[in-house]
């Protein structure tokens, strides 16, 4: 899951440092200029490949007893993976989810404004409308990272070396909204997320791989469905919020309700192998902090 947060903040960064970008005017010069304060936009894209992705951990892993080697490895996903019926021809691929589409038809909305703000100072607020999504992920494995060269934006991997771990998978989202906010940011985090996912959240064509010697085995999951507990149509609520510590990322849920959880279909071995069974699970809840009381959970990332 640490893999889909990077990827869900690297896209939230991308969208606002493309609006950054942008020369900078006040709400006054807008309203001269456009006839109205703040500033709309919407991003027309019906697709979004990436061949290639690599994270790298540039010193390894240092424990011996365990196998480590300090030497630099890579998560990897790439083509070819089997995420859907036949193979993926990109890393990653995302389009809309036509069923769950903006009244717009863009992949997403945003408005911008700027505010003066109170006793803490001026502050960005972006507010994004986004359509439901369809993503494509190809087979994911583990690399080792080849020497990086100064100034350039290609370092790549080795071939000899490299292992499957997961043969890949297609994720389904519904249209959602989330809050961004940049600078003293009054609603209290740097991103909210407080908004119902329409049709839930759904996993496809789950495969791991199990590489070790004498192995070589498959457990695969048809789909898993996600909604809140008591939902009639399968929405998922969710409301979370998401903070840039100095020691790291804070990701804070506070789901209260609960979610269910289907697991259609998994199989042990192969996906050609008969399915044992789905597996049905009702009102999962976490709670977090000291005393065990606070609903929700809470997540921090950092580097070590």
């Amino acid at each position: 899951m640490k893999m889909f947060t990077k990827l869900a903040l690297v896209s939230s960064i991308a969208i606002s440092a493309n609006a950054m970008a942008m020369q900078s005017m006040d709400d006054a010069a807008l309203s001269s200029t456009t006839g109205q304060d703040g500033l709309n936009i919407g991003i027309g894209i019906s697709k979004v490949t990436i061949d290639q992705l690599a994270i790298h951990d540039n010193d390894g892993y240092s424990d011996t007893t365990k196998g480590g080697t300090s030497t630099g490895g890579a998560i990897v996903i790439k083509a070819n993976g089997d995420g859907t019926n036949g193979t993926i021809t990109h890393g990653i691929e995302i389009t809309p989810n036509t069923a769950s589409l903006l009244t717009s038809h863009n992949l997403a909305d945003l408005v911008i404004d700027t505010d003066g703000g109170g006793a803490n100072g001026a502050f960005l607020n972006i507010a994004a409308q986004v359509s439901g999504l369809n993503i494509k992920i190809g087979e994911i494995g583990i690399a080792k990272s080849k020497t990086y060269t100064a100034g350039s934006v290609a370092r790549g991997v080795e071939t000899t070396g490299y292992n499957k771990i997961l043969n890949g998978l297609t994720l389904k989202t519904g249209k959602m909204d989330a809050n961004i906010q940049l600078g003293t940011a009054p609603q209290g985090a740097m991103i909210n997320l407080k908004t119902t996912m329409v049709g839930g959240l759904e996993l496809a064509n789950l495969s791991i791989h199990d590489g070790s010697a004498g192995a070589g085995g498959d457990i695969v999951l048809d789909s898993i469905k996600v909604a809140s507990t008591g939902s009639t149509t399968g929405d998922l609520n969710v409301d979370a919020s998401v903070k840039v510590l100095t020691t790291g990322l804070q990701i804070t849920s506070n789901d209260a309700a609960g979610n269910d959880i289907y697991i259609k279909g998994i199989h042990l071995g192969s996906s050609s192998v008969g399915s044992i069974g789905d597996v049905e699970i009702s009102g999962v809840k976490t709670f977090y902090g000291a005393a065990g009381t606070t609903a929700g959970s809470q997540i921090t990332i950092s580097g070590h």
